[in-house]
């Protein structure tokens, strides 16, 4: 095989994770559940998990992914600011995220809008 050169430095990308969650400030957003698409997109060194090709060499984005979900699924949120920071701290939590960008939608948010969504990133 080819020995190709690069820094090793891998994008992660979780697409449109659905959850629900009680998240608004009206009474009708604070008594039910509403819909939140999630996209998270991280980067991590993975020359140990390309050289050994091993799972446990790797970033487990599953089980972020689930700790994501036991978060937020069923919580309650005033904003989707302050849901986008939590969840976005949780991505990095773990230490071999280098950089990570969380955006969340909040589907028909506005009137005639499909969404409205809140996107925040961090880096080490």
């Amino acid at each position: 095989m080819t020995e190709v050169l690069s820094n090793h430095q891998a994008r992660v990308q979780i697409k449109d994770l659905l959850l629900r969650a009680y998240i608004g400030i009206k009474e009708e957003e604070i008594n039910n559940q509403q819909d939140v698409i999630i996209n998270i997109c991280l980067t991590y060194d993975a020359a140990e998990a390309i050289s050994r090709n091993e799972i446990t060499a790797a970033l487990n984005y599953r089980t972020i992914t689930k700790q994501i979900i036991r978060h937020v699924d069923g919580n309650r949120f005033a904003l989707l600011e302050r849901l986008t920071h939590e969840v976005l701290s949780i991505v990095m939590e773990h230490e071999a995220v280098q950089w990570a960008q969380v955006e969340i939608d909040k589907p028909h948010a506005l009137r005639y809008a499909e969404s409205v969504s809140v996107c925040l990133e961090a880096q080490r």
